[in-house]
């Protein structure tokens, strides 16, 4: 990760000296994105740091929840730099200026590399939110380049000063339409929702169906991280079962089936009476 910050650091300084000396927008939208990104993988890279500290007596847990602050912080930059973008954007359309499309090209044409190459470095391990955070900005900074330099192209040959304000506008729905899914799911995690791709449903049914399970209820299933999921929950047995077999079984399954690695079973005697089953509530 220190090689992308390096490589993004040097290319943000020569991306606004460019951006002023040729009075494209497009540059110094792509500058301040690219900015911005460098500041989000220093957020992911602390992040993980703190994530792989072990627990202490203050912080029982670990610090393994900063991974989802850093996901939504991410995508928080990200949404906010594109209302920059777009506002100053609108201002250009109605207030043209002469830009220099040669350099505007060249600049951008190294912002693909750059940013193609930094996001190689997050290609694998997306399934952590984290992670999959910094590859986004990665990526959309390589498709933002490649767009400046055809708006470099397009106005080195028509002389059309608009089209530079335009396919900044075009730059940031992209970056948004691409973040929203991110700062949804990093929003949900900080808000202790049931990680996408577990249901509720099908957690309970496949508890129930283990031996000797009579009842269950009390499910709470959220993020402890962006890769890790935690699990509570009340089971229900007669007298007489193997509870040492049944919570083998239930840990077992829960790891096999829902990667679920840190699950907290209590079980109760459905001869002591049991509280009412709580139901989830509708998502927002």
């Amino acid at each position: 990760m220190s090689i992308g910050i390096g490589l993004n650091l040097a290319f943000v300084a020569a991306e606004v000296a460019a951006g002023l000396w040729a009075g494209s927008l497009a540059l110094l939208a792509d500058a301040g994105h690219n900015a911005g990104d460098v500041l989000g993988l220093l957020l992911a890279w602390g992040a993980s740091w703190l994530a792989r500290r072990p627990p202490s007596r203050r912080y029982t847990w670990g610090l393994r929840r900063s991974t989802i602050y850093a996901a939504l912080a991410n995508a928080v930059l990200l949404l906010v730099a594109c209302g920059v973008i777009v506002w100053e954007a609108v201002h250009r359309l109605s207030s043209p200026e002469r830009i220099a499309g040669p350099i505007v090209i060249v600049v951008a044409a190294i912002g693909v590399v750059v940013n193609t190459l930094t996001a190689l470095l997050f290609a694998r391990g997306q399934a952590d939110a984290n992670v999959r955070g910094a590859f986004l900005h990665m990526a959309a900074d390589a498709a933002v380049s490649v767009g400046v330099a055809l708006a470099g192209l397009a106005i080195a040959v028509t002389g059309a000063t608009w089209i530079d304000p335009l396919v900044s506008i075009a730059i940031a729905a992209a970056i948004v339409a691409g973040t929203w899914g991110l700062f949804r799911e990093s929003l949900d995690l900080a808000l202790d929702a049931v990680p996408r791709g577990v249901e509720p449903e099908a957690l309970t049914a496949a508890l129930a169906a283990i031996a000797d399970v009579s009842e269950v209820h009390d499910l709470h299933v959220w993020g402890a991280s962006t890769s890790e999921i935690s699990l509570t929950v009340h089971l229900v047995t007669p007298d007489g079962a193997d509870r040492d077999v049944m919570l083998e079984a239930a840990h077992a399954m829960l790891r096999e089936r829902f990667q679920i690695a840190h699950a907290t079973i209590q079980i109760e005697s459905d001869t002591a009476g049991t509280a009412c089953p709580q139901r989830p509530t509708d998502a927002l």
